[in-house]
């Protein structure tokens, strides 16, 4: 069941701050990655790119939680579990390009190279909940 992404918890999202974004590897141990964020309602989109661990894991088991600190006060953060519903192209590039403008200021993303695939991930939150402040 969906959980509502509101309050701080948006505010934390929509934020120039980092998601922390934990999946289960192929070997069942954990794997940590860093990722830039933003929300479509109560979904959650991150973007990657093709060939890339964390994204593989969830393509093999959705499951999945992040971690977003307030980067002017890492004691306040908000911690969602949750299934990533949608891995796909569709949009991918725009999406890379907003986020860059989110957190870079610049209109295009700067770090593309000529055989990179970029992915958007959707995943639907299953908890969301605010830390510290």
């Amino acid at each position: 069941m969906a959980h509502a992404v509101e309050g701080r918890a948006g505010e934390l999202i929509e934020g120039r701050n980092f998601a922390n974004v934990a999946t289960i590897g192929e070997d069942g141990t954990p794997h940590a990655a860093l990722a830039w964020i933003a929300r479509d309602g109560d979904d959650v989109l991150l973007n990657s790119a093709e060939g890339r661990a964390w994204p593989g894991n969830l393509a093999r088991d959705p499951r999945v939680t992040i971690t977003v600190p307030n980067a002017e006060n890492p004691y306040e953060y908000v911690s969602i579990k949750g299934r990533a519903t949608e891995i796909t192209r569709d949009g991918a590039d725009e999406h890379i390009d907003e986020l860059s403008k989110k957190y870079l200021g610049q209109d295009e993303y700067p770090f593309r190279t000529p055989d990179e695939v970029r992915i958007r991930i959707r995943v639907e939150p299953e908890s969301v909940r605010v830390w510290g402040g």
